[in-house]
């Protein structure tokens, strides 16, 4: 596996991806934004779709797509709270809509299809850069801006008035949601993607006993899914998305068994002990 230049920048490529994508999910997850995700991985689809008319790198296109319609939802959801879902689910209709269009001008249809699902293949040493670059710029904004986050986590209200810039902070990390998403198409897969942005941070809410705690061990689980999913997809001749997605998701069973068999056995101590 290892002897394959294209494996190697997959690797490489999964490793910054694996420990980018949880870090931005944990925003998403605390700012109860979840779905954006799962908006911005379909509408990147567009992106994509024109990436490949326009002879140019789809990942730009997906990128750039991504991009607008981030800020879109956030704009829609500040002018209207009260329909923050509905927003979510209006810009990933009207993406849909326009990635269907494209599709049919698009020339080869196996090169869309990989960005449904991920391709090992896929990884070109620009995407070892760019991968590198956004993990940077993700762990800096995740650790200079710990504290903001953690008081927009509890209540944005009482964030603001401490003094924090949560528009500012929100900008930040809508900006770099949208391309962590149109990067990670290639080797997870469009429709796959916002998965791996939730169970890593679904599996550490359930076992994690601090904020703290469930950053080490929110990064820990993406990168662990990340890499032995894509080790998977080349032994098992599958695609990597779904390797990785049916992986994590058996993550996720585990932990909550094991925060099950936790509450039982600390409420059996407490009866022991009366």
């Amino acid at each position: 596996m290892f002897e394959f230049a294209f494996m190697q920048r997959t690797l490489i490529v999964g490793l910054f991806l694996g420990m980018s994508i949880p870090l931005i999910g944990i925003i998403m997850v605390n700012r109860r934004t979840s779905m954006m995700g799962d908006a911005l991985s379909h509408t990147s689809l567009a992106g994509v779709a024109l990436g490949l008319i326009l002879g140019i790198n789809p990942s730009l296109g997906a990128a750039a797509i991504c991009i607008v319609s981030a800020f879109l939802i956030e704009t829609l959801r500040e002018r209207f709270p009260q329909y923050g879902d509905m927003a979510t689910a209006v810009i990933m209709s009207i993406g849909l809509g326009a990635a269907s269009i494209l599709s049919d001008f698009t020339p080869g249809g196996n090169s869309l299809e990989s960005y449904l699902f991920g391709s090992i293949a896929a990884a070109s040493p620009s995407d070892v850069i760019v991968s590198a670059v956004l993990f940077l710029f993700v762990l800096m904004a995740s650790i200079f801006f710990y504290s903001g986050l953690l008081n927009i986590s509890i209540d944005p209200n009482l964030a603001r008035i401490d003094g924090v810039h949560v528009r500012t902070i929100n900008s930040i990390f809508t900006l770099l949601t949208a391309i962590t998403v149109a990067l990670s198409a290639k080797t997870v897969g469009i429709l796959l993607v916002s998965s791996l942005l939730v169970i890593p941070v679904a599996c550490s809410l359930f076992v994690a006993r601090s904020y703290k705690q469930m950053y080490i061990m929110s990064v820990a689980l993406g990168l662990g899914f990340m890499m032995i999913g894509l080790t998977m997809s080349w032994y098992m001749e599958i695609k990597p998305g779904g390797a990785i997605i049916l992986l994590a998701t058996t993550g996720l069973i585990i932990s909550a068994l094991y925060a099950r068999f936790r509450k039982i056995k600390h409420k059996n101590n407490r009866m022991a002990e009366i």
